[in-house]
């Protein structure tokens, strides 16, 4: 029997590999890896909480679980924008916490091959981008692929975590 689940795990694992959501932010896309995402929502009414770092806009209530939000683009330092009906939440979960992740706009889902993704290049010395886990080549285009278990250190995560 348990092998049966493994199997079944091993499956869903392959269906996901190299398997990316892509979304814009100015006019950058990013990928993030589809095995963090649970779901994608549009803008909804977010409730603040006072005493968080600027780019946790609140909590939200997603039938029924309080799932903490997070601006992406201040949380890059990026121009704060008013959010209009192309917004969404990009609902992952990272170690075992759900975070809901605002964007500009969803774009697709995309393959990107394991040997199409590059390590980001080192634009100062002994700066590391501590997001953006590689570059992903599409056609003519590259993604900026987030490391989803650096979007939030151990501490930003237990901080946010603590308000639900």
């Amino acid at each position: 029997m348990s092998e049966l689940i493994e199997k079944d795990m091993e499956q869903e694992e392959d269906t996901q590999k190299d398997k990316y959501l892509t979304f814009l932010l100015e006019k950058d896309y990013y990928g993030i890896e589809i095995k963090y995402v649970t779901e994608i929502i549009g803008i909804q009414t977010i409730t603040g909480v006072p005493g968080q770092a600027e780019y946790v806009k609140g909590i939200i209530n997603l039938r029924g679980r309080i799932i903490p939000v997070v601006d992406v683009r201040l949380l890059f330092k990026k121009e704060e924008v008013a959010y209009n009906d192309r917004t969404c939440i990009v609902v992952v979960d990272i170690r075992e916490v759900s975070i809901g992740l605002i964007v500009d706009s969803v774009s697709e889902v995309i393959s990107i091959p394991e040997n199409d993704v590059v390590p980001p290049p080192q634009l100062n010395k002994g700066f590391q981008n501590k997001y953006v886990k590689g570059i992903g080549k599409v056609g003519n285009d590259v993604k900026l692929v987030l490391d989803c278990e650096r979007i939030l250190d151990n501490d930003e995560l237990e901080s946010i975590s603590s308000v639900i």
